[in-house]
């Protein structure tokens, strides 16, 4: 009887043994998968855009850099509740076709020079020193002429690089993921 009991007590510490080895290794086999298939998500599949700034180079040489909003939601939030915006600094707006877009500066903390450009990059309108609105109803601010990106700058931009209508901006839109 003891030789049995000695016999069963050792295969089940073999079962044991072998069972832990299995979980061990079924363990490490499903963590390389695991971070496998975190990396094939990180380079694989098109993701959200990275490039969140773009330089954008005025008619006299002067580079600014322009934080893009491209989602309806980023447009939408624009520079609202920022504190500052430095002199070199700016919002690029993105929209998919040229039309009439209106802008309000409700929640904003500073005063903004808002520049609308056409599909060709030309300054269609102008707005300067536009103020912030610190209770609604809030103006809208809208172009003369339909436009394709919108431009905003710390106030006393526009006339500080003596931008005017028809001035060509110069920038290039990186490839970006379709979320009009």
């Amino acid at each position: 009887m003891t030789v049995l009991r000695e016999y069963f007590s050792k295969s089940k510490n073999k079962k044991t043994f072998y069972s832990f080895s299995t979980r061990r290794v079924v363990g490490w086999i499903g963590l390389i998968f695991w971070l496998l298939g975190g990396l094939n998500a990180s380079f694989g599949a098109p993701q959200e855009r990275k490039i969140k700034f773009i330089p954008v180079f005025l008619p006299q040489g002067q580079k600014i850099i322009a934080e893009l909003a491209v989602t309806p939601e980023e447009r939408q939030k624009g520079l609202m509740f920022r504190e500052e915006l430095a002199a070199e600094e700016g919002m690029l707006f993105l929209f998919e076709e040229e039309g009439i877009y209106s802008f309000w500066m409700k929640n904003m903390k500073f005063p903004i020079d808002i520049i609308w450009l056409d599909k060709d990059k030309r300054i269609v309108h102008i707005e300067e020193n536009v103020p912030p609105c610190p209770v609604e109803p809030c103006p809208s601010y809208s172009p003369s002429r339909p436009a394709c990106y919108v431009l905003e700058l710390k106030a006393g931009s526009s006339q500080n690089y003596s931008l005017k209508i028809y001035d060509q901006l110069e920038f290039v839109i990186p490839p970006l993921k379709k979320s009009f």
